[in-house]
């Protein structure tokens, strides 16, 4: 979530655009709207549950490490 606000924060003007263009959709082609919004969702879902296995994954691979070289001392 700190990302998107950064992303917003640091690029105004796209974030601006974006917006408009959903308020567009919104009010011209409402089913659009909502099948962008979920999709939206979804793929947001999909990179949270992504980013959060990685990190695990990543903290386990340096915990067997650091294990391989204590006992290799």
């Amino acid at each position: 979530m700190d990302s998107i606000i950064s992303l917003a924060q640091n690029n105004t003007v796209i974030a601006v655009i974006l917006a408009l263009g959903l308020l567009y959709f919104l009010y011209r082609k409402p089913k659009l709207f909502f099948i962008l919004l979920l999709l939206g969702l979804f793929l947001a879902g999909l990179y949270y549950m992504i980013t959060s296995m990685g990190g695990a994954g990543s903290a386990q691979k340096k915990r067997l490490i650091q294990q391989e070289e204590k006992q290799a001392d």
